[in-house]
């Protein structure tokens, strides 16, 4: 006899905070385990439909690495609309000044592009340095 699958209700689920040091890890495996833990694929009790997964922390982004010459060779591209309006902007000015905006890209790029995916995307807290204001929901360590 076959086995029904059970998912969890919408909003059964209880978030947990869980904090991320990204200092000297690289900028992809960093993203695809944060993107792991937000949508919940983590935990036994992922469900498709429902958030299901947990709140991240991550600190240190101006100090995540870019392995190889990825810093000058790999570029991130704007477009406002406008014949010329093309922007190339390598990574390694990102790292340097918008460290929090290369960590949450690279996380939103792996996250689906749905409705719920903007809801997980939400659930990520991105700090330059080591101190961040959400001490009072005890984060674990990741």
């Amino acid at each position: 006899m076959p086995r029904q699958t059970t998912f969890l209700k919408a909003g059964a689920h209880e978030p947990k905070w869980v904090v991320v040091d990204a200092a000297n890890v690289p900028l992809g495996r960093l993203a695809a385990r944060i993107a792991t833990v937000l949508q919940g694929k983590h935990s036994p009790d992922w469900t498709p439909h429902a958030m299901s997964g947990d709140y991240v922390i991550v600190l240190n982004a101006g100090q995540v690495a870019l392995t190889g010459r990825k810093s000058e060779q790999k570029m991130r591209k704007t477009y406002s609309g406008h014949p010329g309006g093309l922007k190339h902007i390598p990574y390694g000015w990102m790292q340097e000044h918008r460290p929090i905006k290369l960590v949450e890209e690279a996380v939103r790029r792996m996250l689906p592009k749905t409705r719920l995916g903007r809801v997980m995307l939400s659930n990520l807290k991105v700090y330059e340095d080591a101190e961040h204001p959400h001490q009072a929901q005890q984060p674990a360590a990741l």
